[in-house]
């Protein structure tokens, strides 16, 4: 284990939170939202603008650093935090950083959250943002023919659902899917569920909870939901699949990324071996997680520049 890790992991432990059922969600949101010091240090861009969608879902766009002619590659993320937590504000170094990494438009979505709108309407909004994004490219400097999906955890889920949908209905069309760490199966019965149930920073219980809350009684096989259990992973976009370690999503994940080889998709899998769930977004106390998102950025940049629709 990575010792920032394994600092990290004794610092939590040193200041428990009560379990997330317990305590309201207004109260988890607010704690989520005061990790702040340790998501990624600010960083300047181009330039930002707030707007909403034609059905009122909000959106951040993030103009990369330096000089661009023309429209640039586009980025559509969605942030984690188990469909119940987090928003614009907690990802929005993450994507700042992006954004210049991969010298890209990145469009960050501020959908729907359980358990006041239970699913499907994080994935409805998370569709219908892709949508006006790409209808409306020119406009915001994209390239519509240069636009991947992205997100973390819950917001990889997602982004996966939302490529499944684009390809069941022709469109919009997605070049990319770049997935960290995603919730992809409510099963929650994998031997990285056994392993690391605990004392790793997601517990197999609190995914429980984001499942149970985000469903609410729904179908958990819908694909909308459950990727993983999509019965058909033919012509989807190419993929990245990063997992952690020491993480109870890390199986689903390198399963997805097989069963779309097998399905004829390019896909790769990527385990940091020494990392959690959420390093990426904790690397003003990770820094494993800077370089990680470096990566992200520099293959998004070479992915989306090779892309030709």
């Amino acid at each position: 284990m990575d010792p920032q890790v394994r600092d990290f992991l004794a610092a939590a432990k040193a200041a428990p939170q009560p379990p997330i059922d317990t305590i309201p969600i207004a109260i988890a949101r607010q704690q989520f939202a005061r990790l702040t010091p340790i998501f990624h240090p600010y960083v300047e861009v181009a330039r930002v603008v707030d707007l909403k969608t034609g059905g009122g879902v909000p959106l951040r766009v993030y103009q990369p650093a330096g000089r661009h002619r023309g429209p640039q590659p586009g980025i559509v993320y969605f942030h984690g935090g188990g469909w119940v937590m987090g928003d614009l504000d907690t990802h929005d170094t993450l994507c700042r950083h992006l954004a210049n990494h991969a010298g890209a438009v990145v469009v960050a979505v501020d959908y729907r959250l359980a358990p006041e709108h239970p699913f499907p309407a994080a994935f409805e909004d998370a569709f219908a943002a892709v949508q006006h994004i790409s209808e409306n490219a020119t406009a915001l400097g994209v390239d519509p023919a240069k636009l991947a999906v992205a997100g973390d955890s819950a917001g990889g889920n997602l982004a996966a659902a939302v490529a499944l949908k684009a390809r069941d209905l022709d469109g919009p069309p997605i070049a990319f899917q770049h997935l960290l760490y995603p919730v992809l199966d409510p099963g929650c019965d994998t031997e990285s569920y056994r392993k690391y149930a605990t004392d790793f920073g997601l517990t197999a219980d609190k995914m429980r909870f984001f499942w149970n809350t985000y469903l609410a009684g729904a179908d958990g096989a819908d694909p909308r939901a459950a990727p993983l259990l999509a019965k058909d992973l033919t012509g989807l976009p190419p993929a990245q699949i990063v997992t952690a370690g020491f993480d109870v999503l890390r199986d689903e994940g390198a399963d997805y990324a097989r069963r779309l080889r097998a399905a004829g998709v390019r896909a790769e899998a990527e385990c940091f071996s020494g990392m959690i769930h959420g390093f990426i977004h904790y690397a003003g106390a990770i820094h494993r997680g800077q370089s990680a998102l470096q990566g992200m950025g520099r293959q998004l940049a070479a992915e989306l520049a090779g892309f030709r629709g």
